[in-house]
């Protein structure tokens, strides 16, 4: 009997996850050493990659549609409808920063912090949508625990309140259904038959390579931590 695609899940979860010690930043934020600036880079950067997700999360949910994967359509309009709310709540954490619109405006994004939002771009043009979903979902997991050292590091050592933790808690909170949803799309692809939706090759290979793409994000803004 072939893996199922809880299975395929579990395992690209527990492949993906990072080491204790990967990530520069977020025990700075949660012990109160990193810099103003690092957090206004972080709110601003969110801006930009969230804006390009949600388009690319959009563009893959329109493609499940014309091909009838109707289960990966779903999964995909949920990450959409995910960012839009996101979105809404970046900007109280802006306003914590102290930052005002000329700031937003002209803040000039770095190559290092959205090379993934552009390799999401990339997948959403050619990516299989299964094989997505499942890359997708696997590099999910990390971002959520970030998040939620996050909030925690934002209310004790920067005064930040509950509004401007807003949106890391947001995404620190496992969004209701999603992994279900996931698990379908997945299944879909494998239902579909070798060579036809998925492959568990390139899916692995595209987490592995969203995961490499947010380190490079982490690493980018702890240069201002």
């Amino acid at each position: 009997m072939g893996r199922t695609a809880q299975d395929l899940l579990r395992a690209g979860k527990a492949e993906l996850a990072p080491a204790a010690a990967a990530n520069p930043l977020v025990p700075l934020i949660a012990a109160g050493t990193a810099r103003l600036g690092a957090l206004r880079a972080l709110a601003l950067e969110q801006r930009h990659i969230i804006a390009s997700d949600r388009s690319s999360f959009h563009h893959l949910a329109v493609r499940c549609t014309e091909r009838r994967e109707s289960a990966a359509a779903a999964f995909f309009t949920s990450l959409e409808e995910g960012e839009e709310a996101a979105l809404e709540q970046l900007a109280a954490l802006i306003a914590a920063c102290g930052l005002d619109e000329a700031d937003v405006t002209g803040y000039e994004p770095t190559a290092g912090c959205q090379a993934y939002p552009s390799y999401v771009a990339r997948l959403a043009l050619t990516g299989r949508p299964a094989e997505a979903a499942l890359a997708l979902t696997a590099n999910f997991a990390a971002w959520g625990g970030y998040c939620a050292t996050i909030a925690q590091g934002l209310r004790t050592h920067y005064g930040f309140d509950d509004k401007a933790c807003g949106f890391s808690d947001f995404f620190a909170q496992p969004a209701p259904g999603l992994d279900a949803q996931a698990t379908a799309a997945v299944q879909a692809g494998l239902d579909a038959g070798p060579g036809s939706t998925f492959d568990i090759t390139v899916a692995r290979r595209h987490g592995r390579l969203l995961q490499s793409y947010e380190s490079m994000f982490w690493d980018s803004l702890a240069r201002l931590a």
